[in-house]
């Protein structure tokens, strides 16, 4: 894995490749060990370039923190090769739900990989998405959760990601809400990721639906890298604005993580050695404990984001930096931010 070079910002803006070696450099011990976890976001996937699967995954939970359970997030693994566009999406459900069979064999250990899935389904489908949802709901036998249309969208051609392109004002589109509509009836929620000038666009949505439940992605996706650059203190106060205003909609929730990647700016990756949890709690504290403050512990998850943000720091380092944000929290305030918020909203029933 270190052999392999990281991919140029003109390839991709988000991703960031694991340093095996780099990692390495940095052991913490782990802060309270005993914390039950529920890793509200990670991702699996098998690509030329890039292998995180069943046993790389496995290597992370098992480094020392108590993962419970995990929920799989869209990514764009194993589509179906074959059979109608639209339908292609429903090979990541099958896949997914394949490893949590696996691990729910207590083969692999105690953690429940997988225990939720959310899987993607074009929803500028409109209403005709339904065919859709109900394949994926019966390829999750039991533990499909939602859909992830990515709308992450940006003037600035460095910031859009080319395997997810989105086009401007996506969750303004009637089409798109015509598919969105369809969520709430097949019990299913929406993973909102986009970037933070988009915000005002999310509480628009899940004002229009208030029955359906949303949970933004990465702190609304805080930008700092094209013309973002350099403009993290003038991008702060619009930001809390923004959030402050979604945190109004009680259908909404926020994932507290995902702020590892190239798009936000931090260089951890540039370090010679891997950032600490105290110099990672350091930096997110503002955006961290805004959404924590707006939204509540009740509403909001810790989400390692990985593998995407391997790049930047280890699991271990990650969630000793989540253990540090929640020092002064109270113990049910502490439950819910590492597994009573993900475990209602993914209807986990752990």
């Amino acid at each position: 894995m270190s052999a392999t070079p990281p991919p140029t910002a003109a390839q991709n803006a988000a991703f960031l490749m694991p340093r095996a070696d780099w990692l390495a450099r940095r052991q913490e011990a782990i802060l309270e060990p005993d914390l039950p976890i529920i890793d509200p976001h990670h991702h699996l996937w098998d690509r030329p370039s890039w292998h995180y699967m069943l046993p790389d995954l496995l290597a992370d939970t098992s480094s020392g923190h108590n993962i419970q359970a995990t929920v799989f997030i869209q990514c764009r693994a194993f589509h179906r090769a074959d059979g109608p566009e639209g339908m292609k999406p429903i090979g990541e459900t099958e896949f997914a739900n394949g490893v949590a069979a696996m691990s729910a064999s207590g083969s692999y250990g105690s953690t429940k990989v997988n225990a939720g899935i959310v899987s993607h389904a074009s929803l500028t489908m409109g209403a005709a998405v339904q065919d859709v949802l109900e394949a994926h709901i019966a390829a999750g036998n039991g533990r499909f959760r939602g859909i992830r249309h990515i709308v992450a969208f940006d003037n600035d051609p460095l910031l859009n990601n080319p395997g997810n392109p989105a086009p401007p004002h996506q969750l303004m589109d009637p089409k798109f809400r015509e598919g969105f509509a369809k969520l709430a009836p097949n019990g299913l929620s929406f993973e909102g990721w986009l970037y933070h000038p988009q915000l005002d666009e999310l509480t628009d949505l899940a004002r229009a639906f208030p029955d359906t439940a949303i949970v933004l992605n990465h702190c609304g996706g805080p930008l700092g890298i094209g013309r973002y650059a350099g403009r993290r203190q003038e991008i702060f106060p619009t930001w809390t604005a923004n959030i402050r205003e979604l945190a109004k909609c009680p259908n909404v929730m926020v994932k507290l993580g995902g702020i590892g990647m190239r798009i936000n700016g931090y260089d951890f990756h540039e370090q010679s050695d891997p950032p600490s949890s105290e110099a990672l709690a350091t930096a997110w504290k503002p955006w961290m404990e805004t959404c924590i403050e707006a939204f509540g512990p009740s509403r909001a998850m810790f989400e390692s984001n990985f593998p995407v943000d391997k790049g930047s720091y280890s699991y271990q380092v990650f969630w000793n930096a989540c253990k540090l944000m929640a020092k002064g929290a109270s113990a049910s305030e502490k439950h819910d931010l590492f597994f009573g918020a993900a475990n209602r909203f993914y209807r986990l029933g752990l």
